[in-house]
């Protein structure tokens, strides 16, 4: 891992930012609130208006999470995981989608003699250009090995065939050329821990044509390399069946990490997969199905850049000493240039908490039912002061003699990262996202996703960016972040990987109502995933951001409205 010099942070928003009341072009729709948030910063080249919406009518059952679309049939396949399905919707009217069918991914014969389980939950879904589709399929077992269901995204619905993959497929993307597509294998243990699977990432040879491949397409690249001394300094290993009593694997680092999210490059040769628990990042050459590398995110050190830390002080956004949080990036996205590939990351954060074992605690914990204290050092003093709620772990952070924490270890970056191929942090976000949503939002600052209230996330991992998706819009390169918990989809021109510019928020919410009591006017709640269709493939000729929202159920279209400065 290469040294990470502190990286360039954006600089700390103001009250200088604009806050617009646009309505949705249109007429409004089911799904679409009266009063959008839109918060835009001075001289913004964009705003994101909701303009349509397809509701689902399921509540906090990730009835939408991921969602791709279809140029050649203007259609959007989105992932309803409650129902172990994915939607075909008709997005020909981005005002209206509607729904055409289901893609079946249940029952289907296998090229490797099995058959998709009756039970098997679909997590993600790719399309290539020509309407080959894929779909990760989770065995009903997750433990088990998952498959790979394929289909004709311009069809209707009939499944083409399947291959096996690695145990709980969870993100499948297509690399850009259209020759692969590529599986992150996340492997989470049984919730006793009586089973651990090894996480890989599988890399599948697809055919020219619209057609299923064969198993021996198959290649699964795993991590047996980095167990012992060959594991990168800074990639957490712990809470696996060894810590939770269970049993002493033969290769602890590979059950223990969990991929999660691919992004390929543009020459469509490596793959660079988020190990969000082990705040790690993997290198896979795709030509070889082998990880060639694996690297840390590193820490946010909080006596530098700060955050709201409980949720029971008002919205109070300061600096701790002796306090980092890790990365633990979800999403991932790449981009080029001149030539050279950055890597976008929406620092989410994430922890080990099942029955078996649990990393999760609060400060308020140390010291108490077995629980080592915190260190002289760490709990004397105005610097401890106003963290007893924040959430940590309880495996990192002790002194050489494991007799106190000496550092406190919280989860996420609350903020977007861009890091060089090989690890190194170009440019954050810091707290950026807090307090945009703080001034946009003030009532319902740091609020959870399903019920509306102020300041019950900033405990825990605060707005929590999940999704994100990357376009060019007018020559410029844009990247679109979903805030988990608050809702809303955040834009920054990434241009300049090292001086990232926030350009605009926009979140389809009304706060005045809950979704657990009032979903059908709740709007979206729970951004998931995020996809961008370029003008050139939207049926309306504009930039479009379509978003899967788990929580509220909705799938909701965004147009990307370039805004004409005045000429003088």
């Amino acid at each position: 891992m290469p040294s990470m010099p502190r990286p360039r942070r954006l600089a700390v928003l103001t009250t200088a930012l604009a806050v617009s009341a646009v309505l949705p072009l249109g007429a409004a729709s089911a799904g679409l609130v009266a009063e959008p948030v839109q918060y835009s910063a001075p001289g913004a080249a964009l705003r994101l208006d909701p303009v349509g919406t397809y509701e689902t009518g399921v509540f906090d059952e990730s009835a939408a999470e991921i969602v791709e679309h279809f140029a050649a049939a203007q259609r959007l396949l989105v992932v309803n995981a409650a129902q172990a399905k994915v939607e075909v919707l008709d997005a020909a009217d981005p005002a209206a989608p509607t729904k055409l069918f289901d893609l079946q991914t249940t029952g289907v014969a296998a090229a490797d003699g099995s058959t998709v389980d009756a039970g098997a939950v679909a997590n993600s879904v790719a399309v290539r250009e020509d309407g080959l589709g894929v779909v990760a399929v989770e065995a009903e077992d997750k433990t088990d090995d998952g498959w790979l269901v394929f289909f004709d995204a311009a069809g209707t619905g009939a499944a083409l065939g399947a291959v096996r993959v690695g145990a709980l497929p969870d993100m499948v993307t297509i690399t850009p050329d259209g020759t692969r597509a590529v599986v992150a294998n996340e492997g989470e243990p049984a919730e006793d821990y009586s089973v651990d699977p090894e996480g890989t990432v599988s890399v599948v040879s697809l055919p020219d044509s619209v057609s299923s491949p064969a198993q021996s397409a198959v290649r699964s690249a795993g991590f047996h390399a980095f167990e012992g001394a060959g594991l990168p300094q800074g990639i957490r290993v712990h809470g696996g069946r060894a810590d939770a009593g269970t049993g002493t694997p033969a290769f602890p680092v590979s059950e223990t990490i969990e991929p999660e999210y691919v992004a390929v490059d543009q020459q469509s040769r490596t793959a660079y997969v988020t190990l969000q628990e082990s705040n790690g990042v993997a290198v896979v050459d795709l030509r070889s199905a082998t990880v060639t590398d694996v690297w840390s995110v590193g820490t946010v050190d909080r006596s530098v850049v700060p955050l709201d830390a409980s949720d029971r002080d008002g919205a109070n956004i300061r600096t701790y000493a002796n306090l980092r949080t890790f990365r633990q990036p979800d999403a991932i996205a790449a981009y080029q240039v001149k030539g050279r590939t950055y890597l976008v990351t929406a620092d989410e954060g994430d922890t080990r908490d099942w029955d078996g074992y649990s990393e999760e605690i609060r400060v308020s914990d140390l010291g108490k039912n077995g629980i080592k204290p915190a260190c002289d050092s760490v709990g004397a003093g105005a610097g401890f002061s106003g963290l007893s709620r924040l959430k940590i772990t309880k495996a990192n952070g002790l002194n050489a003699a494991g007799t106190c924490y000496e550092t406190l270890y919280g989860f996420g970056g609350r903020s977007i990262s861009v890091f060089t191929t090989d690890g190194r942090l170009v440019s954050s976000s810091g707290d950026e996202l807090e307090r945009l949503t703080l001034a946009a939002v003030p009532a319902f600052f740091n609020s959870d996703h399903g019920t509306s209230a102020f300041d019950n996330r900033s405990d825990d991992k605060g707005p929590e960016p999940e999704g994100v998706t990357i376009g060019k819009v007018g020559g410029r390169t844009y990247v679109f972040v979903g805030l988990e918990r608050i809702g809303g989809v955040v834009a920054y021109d990434v241009s300049d990987p090292a001086k990232p510019q926030l350009v605009t928020y926009a979140n389809n919410r009304n706060f005045a109502v809950s979704g657990s009591s009032d979903l059908a006017a709740a709007g979206d709640l729970g951004p998931e995933g995020l996809t961008f269709v370029a003008e050139d493939d939207s049926p309306t000729g504009r930039p479009l951001v379509v978003v899967g929202n788990e929580v509220s159920g909705t799938t909701s279209v965004f147009d990307v409205a370039k805004i004409q400065k005045n000429k003088r």
